[in-house]
């Protein structure tokens, strides 16, 4: 029976840490804000928008939400992400992309500051990522992998890790960030020959290529942790991530489940670097 390593501790532990930082910047009279812009209508959008506001809210910091149409422009875009720059009483900026319109996305990426991209949008902050520079933040949900490994207790120094995904959302900037740790990575892909052997000789595996119930019981070997960072739904509509928890749970040494597991660190991450933004004031 593996060890069920759930995002609701890390989380909570997070929030607890943060409320009271986020006290102390008060205390000085720093309002820690974030600014979420969302175009349209998107379910997952307004859902992942409702979880980091409760998020923000029962941490104390301040939340600044802009709705625009769907198919909005470069051109009504653009002034929104002048604004958020300019106001000093934003610390951090979310934009919820993908847009309907990818030239509106890319140019609002390319205009927000670095310093308020809480979620590694721009491509300084990215590149900080791959340098280590500690330009603006990695992304969220490539963190919350780090977070969550920490908080049990999980060191990433020395161990063999595999990756299934080449994102530049997850993939390659949580490669990044074990690397920083002295961990071996091996990123793969759907195209990659002999991926189940490759993974079964892995000490931690992590999963985020996208695909519901991608990594089956060949995936995998004993002791391994397993972290799914998937979120899929399957042929009868039920939420899953990339891992076929049910065939695999039983193998392996730690696995995160889904839901539950690093989705639901992932709004805390988004708040603790609107905190740390807030702190560099």
């Amino acid at each position: 029976m593996a060890e069920i390593l759930k995002g609701s501790p890390v989380a909570a532990k997070l929030t607890e840490e943060l409320t009271e930082r986020c006290n102390a910047l008060k205390a000085k009279g720093i309002i820690p804000s974030l600014a979420m812009l969302r175009a349209g209508e998107k379910p997952g959008d307004i859902a992942y928008e409702n979880g980091a506001s409760k998020r923000c809210e029962k941490i104390g910091i301040a939340v600044k939400k802009i709705i625009l149409p769907e198919n909005e422009t470069s051109d009504r875009i653009a002034p929104c992400i002048l604004e958020i720059n300019e106001d000093d009483s934003i610390h951090g900026c979310l934009i919820f992309r993908p847009l309907n319109d990818k030239n509106a996305e890319r140019s609002a990426c390319e205009m927000l500051l670095p310093e308020k991209d809480v979620d590694c949008m721009t491509d300084l902050s990215l590149a900080g990522v791959f340098t280590g520079s500690g330009t603006g933040y990695p992304p969220c949900t490539a963190q919350a992998c780090i977070e969550l490994l920490d908080h049990y207790g999980i060191d990433v120094e020395g161990k063999n890790i595999v990756i299934i995904g080449r994102s530049l959302v997850i993939g390659r900037p949580v490669a990044m960030l074990l690397m920083s740790r002295n961990a071996t990575v091996t990123i793969c892909h759907s195209r990659t020959r002999n991926l189940p052997s490759i993974c079964r000789k892995a000490d931690i595996l992590i999963a985020a290529i996208g695909r519901a119930k991608f990594v089956s019981a060949d995936f995998v070997s004993e002791g391994q942790v397993v972290i799914d960072v998937g979120i899929n739904t399957d042929g009868e509509g039920k939420l899953c991530g990339d891992v076929d928890y049910d065939n695999v749970e039983p193998l392996v040494g730690a696995i995160t489940p889904v839901p539950g597991g690093v989705g639901a660190v992932t709004t805390a991450v988004l708040a603790k670097h609107v905190i740390e933004s807030a702190e560099r004031v």
